[in-house]
């Protein structure tokens, strides 16, 4: 019976390293995503709400991991509770539920602007150079080029915003499966 006690604890370990490492990667993903205009201005995920958003609940979820890790890996390890009683399954039990609720927030904040930015922006570009199609000679045809080049960047920013919440997504389930798991294990 104590063999099954380790594989879920060392099971659980395992996860929260990945999730912990998914966590970072969404974070390295967003922190890394910039989008330059011609004139050299950047735009970047502090320029859009959600996905500061996205980085402040996988920066949460990875800080809870960073202070689990010793938990767990003593658990894992010697099968026994760091501090005896119910306080650590207790915070394992209601801990894990509340992280991976949180990180589902943050992909569907992630995915939701993503997708909402990648219908609205290139529509506002294709209103841009068509009115300066029709100002004719008056905008000058590089400022169309300009528009369209500008244009064309754009799909390249938001595609890192779906790998970023594609990411946190794997990270929320792993979370979700350590919830399950952390649940078996308080009931033992």
């Amino acid at each position: 019976m104590a063999s099954k006690g380790i594989n879920i604890a060392a099971v659980i370990l395992a996860l929260r390293i990945l999730t912990l490492l998914t966590l970072v990667a969404s974070v390295v993903v967003l922190l890394l995503d910039t989008y330059k205009l011609s004139d050299g201005e950047k735009t970047t995920f502090k320029d859009i709400f959600a996905y500061r958003y996205v980085i402040s609940t996988a920066s949460i979820g990875a800080l809870y991991l960073i202070l689990q890790l010793p938990l767990a890996t003593y658990y894992a390890v010697t099968e026994k509770r760091l501090v005896r009683g119910k306080l650590l399954p207790r915070i394992d039990f209601y801990g894990d539920k509340l992280i991976s609720l949180l990180l589902a927030t943050g992909v569907g904040a992630g995915f939701a602007v993503t997708f909402e930015l990648k219908k609205i922006l290139p529509d506002a570009f294709d209103g841009f150079i068509a009115l300066a199609q029709l100002a004719g000679g008056a905008v000058g045809s590089e400022f169309i080029d300009l528009l369209q080049q500008e244009r064309s960047k754009i799909p390249g920013f938001l595609n890192m915003g779906y790998i970023a919440a594609g990411i946190l997504l794997a990270g929320c389930v792993f979370m979700a499966l350590i919830s399950v798991l952390s649940s078996i294990n308080r009931t033992k």
